[in-house]
């Protein structure tokens, strides 16, 4: 079959269908959430295979299950390329997401109860890192650190003083919206100053930090989780990197630990996206998205929005809507409406609730991969800021929305599933 949806088109047409719907979606409309990106063909090609029929509990060599010896490379290969890609000693690549990463380093390093410090979700920091609502902070003594509220740039003055009143087990470094290079190294000298650990969660800036596009917490830090897809662009899933003295803890943790069988179309996947992400080609990727993302933070500006911290130096920036007088929930239906996919966001401080907000995360992961340069970003930030100064504009949101297939009909990222 020349179409690989034909087989499914036979057994599931409701399921095709919604999929040809989302081929669509992705191709004609601009992809703006700064999580999210476009896997190659070969990445998806890799996790549809019959490598998910194999169970394979434990690690290559140690399994208890036998037929393993083929699907054993598989693992060995995201494994070696994983820890050739970041410099690490060791790597884990069996957790399911990033949370889960987050988690089995947590159990590996830390007792119930143990004092931890991390950035809380409105200065830009993860659910995993001590929201109430969270694992983390219902099993952990989670105590924030955040932003100086002048400049909304990291405080790590007031971040070390903190450490030194609660003198925490671990500091666990790393955002989900924060735009700005982070001083690894900083927290490094504070982790050791008070005898912390130093966890840093890259979920975010990996592909970053793979393409040299943002500085390596390896050096610095004692374990480094991070999600395979956003600027990596692997498959949705999470993996960690650490010292060689605590791998056993960290596979432990992990299996048996949290997880049972190992998702092995999911591994390859990731071994070929740790490829991908190897080669000389990639640097120049992840340069491109920083040299997109400031352009688009420029060009916004420019269009009258407000920009956090006063623009961004990796993939995502967050954008406040206050000058346009309209929340991020109105702009993220607003723009879905128009083409264009992105997220509402808190920005820091904010005064809405979190299902309201008043911002947005944009980032340009996926819309570098569709092969959008500094040009495209004007064009987008113009598109935004009209229909954001009409967000219940039909005709306008019409206007737009065609504008932006035009746009992607020049950028498509998968032509071939047309």
């Amino acid at each position: 079959m020349s179409d690989p949806l034909e087989a499914l088109e036979a057994t599931d047409p409701e399921i095709a269908d919604v999929i040809r719907r989302e081929i669509e979606r992705q191709n004609t409309t601009i992809q703006l959430i700064a999580s999210e990106n476009f896997t190659s063909l070969a990445v998806m090609a890799a996790q549809g295979t019959v490598l998910t029929n194999k169970y394979s509990e434990g690690y290559p060599a140690k399994r208890y299950y036998g037929g393993n010896f083929v699907i054993d490379d598989a693992e060995e290969l995201a494994r070696d390329r994983a820890c050739e890609l970041f410099g690490a000693d060791h790597a884990n690549v069996q957790p399911h997401s990033g949370a889960t990463a987050n988690m089995a380093a947590y159990f590996a390093l830390l007792d119930p109860g143990d004092t931890v410090m991390g950035m809380p979700l409105d200065q830009g920091g993860h659910l995993t890192h001590g929201a109430p609502p969270n694992f983390s902070a219902k099993l952990f003594n989670f105590v924030g650190y955040g932003l100086d509220n002048t400049t909304e740039l990291l405080d790590y003055e007031a971040m070390a003083r903190t450490a030194r009143e609660c003198k925490p087990k671990m500091i666990v470094a790393g955002a989900t919206a924060y735009p700005r290079i982070i001083d690894f190294e900083a927290f490094r000298t504070v982790a050791d100053e008070v005898g912390a650990l130093l966890m840093v969660d890259a979920a975010h800036i990996a592909g970053l930090i793979a393409g040299g596009a943002h500085p390596s917490p390896v050096p610095h830090a004692d374990v480094v989780t991070f999600t395979t897809h956003k600027t990596l662009r692997g498959p949705r899933a999470g993996a960690i990197v650490c010292r060689e003295q605590y791998a056993a803890a960290i596979d432990k943790s992990v299996f048996p630990g949290l997880q049972g069988g190992p998702l092995m179309h999911v591994i390859a996947a990731k071994a070929v996206a740790f490829k991908e992400a190897l080669l000389p080609s990639f640097r120049d990727y992840a340069a491109q998205i920083v040299r997109n993302a400031s352009a688009l933070a420029d060009a916004l500006t420019a269009e009258g929005f407000r920009i956090v911290s006063g623009g961004t130096d990796n993939h995502l920036m967050l954008v406040d809507l206050r000058p346009f007088g309209v929340t991020g929930k109105v702009a993220q239906e607003a723009l879905d409406q128009a083409g264009i996919t992105t997220n509402k966001n808190t920005i820091p401080n904010d005064p809405e609730k979190p299902f309201v907000t008043s911002g947005l995360r944009l980032g340009t992961a996926s819309v570098t991969t569709a092969g959008m340069g500094e040009p495209e970003m004007v064009e987008i930030a113009a598109l935004i800021a009209r229909v954001l100064r009409a967000p219940a504009d039909v005709a306008v949101a019409r206007e737009v929305k065609d504008a932006a297939a035009r746009l992607c009909s020049k950028f498509t990222p998968y032509p071939e599933l047309v």
